[in-house]
């Protein structure tokens, strides 16, 4: 029940919740979620058991049957009603002989909000009071939160989901009629492209769409949407389109304004902007003439229209040809460049839209592919393009003389040639900004589609459009287009599967769609089988002529040797993304110096940069890059070695102990970070490819850099509270421990195990690690993971309750870190036998030991030793009545672990805080800092912190009173996946529900 008061409210338009005033309420799972629903949905009727398991279970009914609804009724009522104990009536939840009402009293719905919304937005729009429907149908659409009901089971909910779906999408097209009718062009078609009117086959939308371009003055994009629309209709449907997309259609090319926007033209030109000039041929103009050799004026020549046939199918790219389709100055030469990677489907898309452009252009499209990248390269010969335009613009006559070479004076021809021409030119696989300046027609309201796989930076334009891989849906979807969306939705998975070893491009794609094809009795999942094994993916992607590694060769070819040498490089890069700092390691050079040649390898086409300063290599181009580095073996060896190098240095330096601390691993002569927060935030940019890391070396066969690393990397993941990374890192190792030529490392990542085990509170299985650690030592002389693996030890002993092996444990660790000279783990070890002590009532020996651990850290420096000394020391003090001492001790503690980035240490740091003001009687003090200790946890923190953390704050707020609030942390603590493991934090939070009067089992 609640214990807090006020009006019931209950939201359905998102995902369902309930709040009685400012308090949220809580309503269980979404079983008892879709009962509630549907007792709500089919008020104020009186709903049968049978009606209710047909809603909630359809046919998949319970065990129990009918007997289970009451178990849920108790429960709702519990949640929801503000004074259960005065009966039954007060309830909303009403009980009948055989089912249940829910009778609001007082109860409010978004559902009723909504209906009384669009009540209102339907009577003003009836009265032509367009700026209020437009108010009312915001209020409306503002009630949703995202999808109404996600994840409620059973066919009402299921029906109630459409329906409120298409409701939404009314309201919204309903408020795109208004803004059209208002004039508002562009709100119109931005409220065109939201998420819920995204529906393929919707003819209204449709002409929705193309009359808010045309009054926005895109025409040319209006046309193209019926055109896309037309394709879609017959392609997936085998229908044209229906009678108002029609009508639509031939008002836009007669710009009927009255029709398309309900008022006309000259109304509409006071306040709207016309279309560009070059939008539509002006019928009141002349075709411009050409002159012939004898300066005279000819008849009218014919359009001509050089451009390839549209062939190709087209899939995910409205938004781009949007943006090459859309209006240009008309009084200037307008140059789009487009370019990308080979096999992107540069050219298919600037085709389209110079079919999409044609009309527009009444002197001529024109189309120069430049061979760059191709079997028929020129050496991108401009002369000869030049005059190939220049004989296209003359009819092929003999205006240009044979012997015309210099090419000063071929540009001046073409300019003169083309000076009263509005020319359409599509410039195809341009290699350099020098070869297309020439090509550039000097008539004004010309356009010029440029595309190649080379950035042309040199080159003034007026957009430039990378144009990447398709997403994961839209390569399905074109995947659906060239093998028939019956073959390809038999396998929806295997498509996904395809379409991912693809990369997304179009040219694999295509290919992968005509093996297919020639095979008919090829399943989708036997080719992406085929293609499983990166090393052979290229070879697949192969048909006739046409091959994608062969178009990533020409790309290669095109490289200087010193780009071409850096190219191989990444192909033994551990990782899909990398910045300059890895290139480097391998070339031996500057950071400088290696992002000069990424970013030249980006404007190559050949990288992506998702990120300022961070690159990666499409899936295929990576494959492609291995493939060059592997035909040298030994290069790629010792390339492959600095950049593991690079990665065990890095966690070395980011981690507690310093790179002095590891007696073995790879000599690294210059390390390349200046400190550890410097290493610590290279490898956060890594995020979740550190792992990968591990796996890579193993893969290759380096074992030893697989085992260097995996060890390197634990302090960090460990601050990060990413003990799943750590772990997965060390499994991947171990089994190359055996394997090894640095035979510490059988006990070094048995230690780590243990210390994994440690910080996620399963004590007994560190335990044997750390004694695993011990009998695979290398022999007498290998003292550190001796000592690691007692302190270890000790600990876990100590955690265990078995103190007096934990303190010799702990003795054995000082001793042996004092003959290593290993400060960092005498710290450690000394820290937790001040723990023992002051735990025991043996404070003075306690208060000594924090001392000398405090010492040690502060004369080290790093903030995390400091800070976690601190803690242990605070504890002490709290364990006496020291609450001011404490307080501060624990607050320097948690700045430090801010500064060192350890998320779990600061969230313990405050969630201790917390502790001494609850003692002090500060509970609001102290919610606040468990909330901040809650906020700095992520997902990957260990259950057994948040668990610490949500008891202590159950505890408090059960002092303060708050016993709501406090069931609500004790059943959270036991809720967190993993709870299981860590059986003390169980124990205290069942104690903790039933001091405030719940049975443990509710939390369970």
């Amino acid at each position: 029940m609640t214990d807090g008061s006020g009006d019931l409210r209950i939201d359905l338009l998102g995902p369902v919740r309930a709040r009685r005033g400012d308090a949220p309420l809580a309503l269980g799972p979404v079983r008892r979620q879709a009962v509630l629903t549907a007792l709500i949905l089919r008020a104020p009727s009186f709903v049968t058991y049978e009606q209710l398991l047909a809603d909630v279970w359809g046919n998949d009914l319970p065990a129990t049957g009918r007997r289970v609804l009451p178990s849920y009724a108790y429960a709702l009522r519990k949640a929801l009603d503000e004074a259960p104990a005065a009966g039954a009536r007060r309830s909303v939840i009403h009980s009948g002989r055989g089912g249940y009402r829910f009778v609001p009293d007082g109860a409010r719905t978004d559902l009723a909000a909504l209906a009384a919304e669009i009540s209102r937005t339907q009577r003003a729009r009836a009265s032509a009071d367009l700026d209020a429907a437009l108010e009312h149908g915001s209020r409306a659409l503002g009630l949703f939160r995202g999808e109404p009901l996600p994840g409620l089971p059973g066919p009402l909910a299921d029906s109630e989901r459409e329906r409120l779906a298409r409701q939404r999408r009314m309201l919204h097209q309903d408020r795109v009629e208004c803004l059209m009718l208002l004039g508002r062009y562009q709100e119109a078609l931005d409220e065109l492209m939201a998420a819920p009117l995204l529906q393929p086959h919707d003819e209204p939308l449709a002409a929705l769409r193309m009359r808010a371009l045309y009054g926005s003055g895109r025409q040319a994009e209006a046309l193209a949407v019926h055109q896309d629309m037309r394709r879609r209709l017959r392609d997936d449907l085998g229908v044209e389109p229906g009678e108002e997309l029609r009508t639509v259609h031939q008002a836009v090319l007669r710009r009927d304004d009255r029709l398309l926007l309900g008022r006309p033209a000259q109304q509409r030109a006071a306040d709207v902007p016309a279309a560009p000039k070059g939008s539509r041929p002006e019928k009141s103009a002349p075709a411009p003439r050409l002159s012939n050799k004898s300066g005279h004026t000819g008849a009218p020549r014919p359009r001509r229209n050089d451009l390839p046939g549209d062939s190709a199918c087209l899939v995910g790219r409205e938004r781009e040809l949007a943006l090459l389709t859309a209006p240009m100055a008309p009084g200037a030469v307008s140059v789009v460049t487009v370019d990308g990677t080979a096999g992107v489907g540069k050219t298919a898309l600037v085709v389209r839209a110079a079919w999409t452009l044609a009309d527009a252009y009444p002197d001529g499209c024109l189309y120069v592919d430049l061979h760059t990248h191709s079997a028929l390269h020129e050496g991108g010969d401009t002369r000869r393009a030049l005059r190939r335009l220049l004989r296209a613009v003359h009819d092929g006559g003999d205006e240009v003389p044979d012997d015309l070479d210099d090419l000063g004076e071929l540009v001046t021809a073409w300019r003169a040639a083309t000076s009263a021409l509005r020319l359409l030119l599509v410039v195809d696989d341009a290699r350099s900004s020098e070869q297309v300046r020439p090509l550039l027609p000097a008539g004004p309201g010309s356009r010029v589609l440029v595309a190649g796989r080379q950035r042309l930076a040199g080159l003034d334009t007026d957009l430039r459009l990378t144009v990447e891989p398709l997403g994961a849906g839209e390569a399905v979807g074109l995947l659906r287009e060239l093998l028939g969306k019956s073959r390809a939705d038999r396998e929806p998975q295997a498509a996904l599967e395809l379409a991912r070893r693809c990369g997304g491009l179009p040219l694999a794609l295509r290919i992968a769609g005509a093996r297919l094809q020639n095979r008919p009795s090829w399943t989708l999942a036997f080719l992406a089988g085929r293609m499983s094994d990166g090393s052979r993916s290229l070879g697949e992607l192969r048909a006739e002529d046409r091959s994608v590694e062969a178009a990533f060769r020409l790309s290669y070819d095109q490289l200087t040797s010193e780009l071409r040498r850096a190219f191989r490089a990444l192909g033994v890069a551990p990782t899909a993304r990398f910045d300059q700092l890895t290139l480097a390691a391998v070339l031996g050079g500057s950071p400088e110096d290696a992002g000069d040649l990424l970013e030249d390898l980006v404007d190559a086409s050949l990288l992506q940069q998702p990120h300022p300063g961070r690159y990666r290599l499409h899936d295929l181009v990576r494959a492609h890059a291995w493939r060059l580095a592997t035909e040298a073996p030994e290069q790629a060896a010792a390339d492959r070695a600095a950049v593991l190098s690079l990665y065990t240095a890095a966690g070395r330096i980011a981690g507690d102990q310093g790179p002095e601390a590891f007696p073995t691993g790879p000599d690294i002569p210059c390390l390349p970070f200046r400190d550890g927060r410097e290493a610590s935030a290279w490898l956060t940019a890594a995020g979740g490819e550190l792992v990968d890391v591990v796996a890579h070396a193993a893969a290759a066969g380096q074992f030893d850099h697989a085992c260097w690393i995996a060890e390197a990397l634990i302090d960090h993941l460990v601050h990060q509270g990413q003990y799943h990374e750590c772990r997965a890192a060390l499994e991947i190792a171990l089994p190359c421990a055996d394997l090894v030529t640095d035979r510490r490392m059988r006990s070094a990542l048995r230690n780590c195990m243990g210390m994994i085990d440690l910080y996620q509170g399963r004590l007994q299985q560190a335990h044997t690690w750390f004694t695993e650690a011990v009998q695979h030592g290398c022999g007498p002389d290998d003292l550190r993971e001796r000592a690691r693996a007692s302190a270890g030890m000790g600990v876990a002993e100590w955690m265990l309750g078995r103190i007096e092996d934990a303190i010799a444990h702990l003795n054995e660790a000082v001793e042996l870190a004092a003959r290593l000279g290993d400060d960092w783990l005498t710290g450690i070890a000394v820290c937790s036998l001040g723990a023992i002590h002051s735990q025991q009532g043996r404070h003075e020996q306690a208060f000594e030991l924090n001392s000398s651990a405090l010492t040690i850290a502060e004369k080290n420096g790093r903030p995390r030793a400091i800070s976690n000394t601190l803690c242990f020391s605070a504890d002490t003090h709290l364990a006496v009545g020291r609450y001011p001492e404490a307080k501060d001790l624990l607050r320097r503690a948690a700045e430090l672990a801010s500064e060192a980035e350890d998320l779990p240490l600061r969230a313990a740091s405050l969630s201790r805080l917390a502790t001494v003001e609850h003692i002090q009687g500060s509970h609001h003090a102290a919610v606040d800092a468990h909330h901040q200790a809650l906020a700095t946890l992520t997902q990957h923190t260990s259950a057994g912190l948040e668990m610490a953390v949500r008891i202590r704050l159950g505890s408090t707020y059960a002092a303060a009173g708050l016993s709501a609030e406090a069931r609500q942390e004790f059943q959270t603590a036991l809720s967190l996946p993993g709870a299981g493991d860590h059986p003390r934090q169980v124990e205290e939070a069942r104690d903790g529900l039933s001091g405030i009067g719940f049975p443990p089992e509710e939390g369970i």
